[in-house]
């Protein structure tokens, strides 16, 4: 859910020339990881046969989400940052229309795909723990089906925005974009109803879900038993793998709400208290809470390279390929 305090209103609390400076960096050095990363990802996911597993289609169903942002937002955060004017901030006509629906739209998307693969991560995690001994729960071809309908449900949720958000000129003149939710759905529909709407299926309910289906897991590790001393070596192994992925699982999890849960909150702070000038109080804990969210993008990437064997190794031989290309 992208929305923003009136900056406009608002005395603001960084020098603007160390603004620019601290964003400038932030924004490039999440821009180049979160790019390459999940780029990455992606690659080392289709070049290496072992990783090709129901756990690691979701992860790069979460890289290309993540991708949404250092393709789509950055750029533009970047070129807002540096127009000089008021007028030059925002952008008429036909682009400007497109613009003012796609900054709400695509983030949105992104966080949606997102918190659905975590839930599809975690049920695969425990479909591989808890029933060791039958089939995947989720097969190569249910895995497929899953990544369309993450997509397909985050767009669908999302597409009131595509009706509902339009570019107007305010009375000094200057053109902005605002929800005109109303003049749509009526009077009896309400923006704030669509937002809170929108939390408990993409942050609460799978928030619970993780819970319960990660404190299953650990619970079932804890009290592993390996049966017979022919196989309590494969199981030992199976365990071990399986113990290592849940570090990972559980890390992009955590990662994952430690980057957005204090976006979250403030978007639920502006839509429920109206007073303006909370809104101005909010404005540093709004930047901030606004880049820790949008750094998710590049922590994911480095997390799997980090707390996977299989990850590093692979990256390993795919830039010593790279390498090979140039020579």
């Amino acid at each position: 859910m992208n929305t923003t305090v009136n900056a406009s209103s608002c005395t603001n609390w960084l020098n603007p020339t160390a603004e620019k400076i601290v964003e400038t960096s932030v924004y490039s050095l999440t821009f180049v990881v979160s790019l390459l990363g999940n780029t990455f990802i992606m690659i080392v996911v289709y070049r290496t046969q072992a990783l090709r597993k129901p756990i690691n289609f979701f992860i790069v169903n979460m890289a290309i989400s993540d991708l949404l942002f250092p393709i789509f937002m950055f750029p533009l955060s970047l070129t807002q940052l540096y127009a000089t004017t008021a007028d030059s901030r925002s952008i008429s006509g036909p682009f400007g229309h497109a613009l003012c629906k796609l900054i709400p739209f695509l983030p949105s998307v992104s966080v949606a795909v997102s918190i659905q693969s975590l839930v599809l991560i975690a049920v695969d995690r425990f479909g591989a723990v808890v029933f060791p001994f039958r089939s995947q729960l989720i097969g190569s071809k249910l895995c497929a089906f899953f990544i369309l309908v993450t997509w397909i449900i985050a767009m669908v949720f999302n597409s009131p925005y595509f009706a509902t958000v339009k570019l107007v000129v305010d009375p000094r003149g200057q053109p902005r974009c605002d929800v005109r939710w109303k003049e749509i759905f009526g009077e009896s529909s309400s923006f704030a109803y669509y937002v809170i709407t929108w939390f408990v299926a993409f942050y609460f309910i799978p928030t619970v879900l993780l819970i319960v289906l990660y404190s299953v897991i650990l619970g079932r590790l804890k009290t592993q038993i390996f049966p017979g001393d022919q196989s309590v070596n494969v199981e030992q192994q199976r365990a071990r793998r399986n113990k290592s992925v849940l570090k990972m699982s559980i890390a992009i999890v955590f990662a994952f709400a430690l980057c957005w849960l204090p976006w979250s909150s403030i978007i639920l702070l502006l839509f429920f208290v109206p007073d303006s000038n909370f809104h101005c109080d909010l404005l540093p804990y709004h930047d901030i809470a606004w880049f820790m969210a949008q750094a998710n993008c590049a922590i994911n990437p480095v997390i799997c390279f980090l707390s996977s064997e299989r990850y590093r190794q692979s990256l390993k031989r795919l830039l010593k390929w790279f390498e090979t290309l140039q020579e």
